[in-house]
């Protein structure tokens, strides 16, 4: 790998340092409950999904990068860790990714920008969860919790709306009956063109994305992202068929009316929510790509 021979931005050390321990410190708030229930064996559907589904260890969240494009002044204890290099400046910068790391930004880039340019379709009210359970409700992914309408009750909301999940990562796990009632069926190849940014697990994959762009992506953008997908799981389960109220995870009850516009309602905040963080990591991935 070679270093980067310029840089837009240059931090000193007291900056730079200031920044690594707010980090340090905003991750540790983070991760601090989940951390406590895995010790007590105690379960969550929405943290445990951000770090089982995505498979990020909490030593991951915490470790700071400036991302591409930002000089540290006085760091030469930073070039220890692999991803930095020292200049001939004497700056210390993340290294350039190699070829296959610049394929999975490029990529990570192709599909942020594709989601940036579509309209948001926000009439699918989280369809996708009962869908994993329909016909299947003993072999639900979440057996541990009850289903708020029983096994029948869950089915027959799934035949009573129209199926429409663009996301192929949600649209894999739904069950053998559940596939043929959706309007598309979303593939790993067409993901590109599938993906539009009303969709709440688009959203939650911000985190995702600018994870697998470490060190490239700035660890507070990272940070960002979690924060962001921890708001759209907790939706998303609110809104599925599952009864997490002894949680305090109040159900969206989309079997009604009005539990279909507060869905919308939400969805649409997401959205609004997820618009800066994409264009902040299209900038961060241009920024390591140039």
């Amino acid at each position: 790998m070679s270093v980067e021979p310029a840089s837009q931005v240059e931090l000193g050390s007291a900056e730079w340092r200031a920044r690594r321990a707010a980090h340090e410190a905003r991750a540790d708030r983070l991760v601090e409950a989940r951390r406590e229930r895995a010790q007590k064996g105690e379960r969550d559907p929405v943290e445990d999904f951000l770090f089982t589904y995505y498979p990020f260890r909490f030593s991951a969240v915490r470790r700071w990068t400036p991302g591409a494009g930002v000089a540290l002044a006085d760091a030469d204890e930073l070039v220890d860790d692999r991803r930095f290099l020292r200049g001939a400046d004497g700056f210390v910068r993340v290294a350039l990714p190699d070829e296959a790391q610049a394929g999975r930004l490029a990529f990570s880039l192709k599909l942020c920008r594709a989601v940036a340019t579509r309209t948001a379709f926000h009439g699918c009210f989280g369809l996708h969860e009962w869908a994993m359970v329909y016909g299947q409700a003993e072999q639900r992914r979440h057996g541990a919790w009850p289903l708020r309408l029983g096994a029948e009750g869950t089915d027959a909301v799934v035949r009573s709306m129209p199926v429409r999940c663009t996301h192929y990562d949600a649209f894999r796990f739904f069950t053998p009956g559940a596939r043929p009632l959706n309007k598309l069926a979303p593939t790993l190849e067409a993901r590109v063109d599938n993906e539009q940014p009303g969709c709440v697990h688009v959203t939650m994959d911000l985190f995702k994305w600018a994870m697998k762009a470490q060190p490239w992506v700035s660890a507070e953008l990272a940070a960002d992202a979690f924060e962001l997908a921890h708001v759209a799981r907790t939706i998303d389960m609110r809104a599925s068929p599952y009864d997490f109220s002894a949680i305090g995870l109040k159900p969206i009850a989309i079997e009604t009316a009005e539990g279909r516009s507060e869905y919308e309602t939400e969805q649409r905040r997401l959205s609004a929510l997820a618009e800066p963080v994409r264009a902040r990591l299209i900038a961060e991935f241009e920024r390591a790509l140039a």
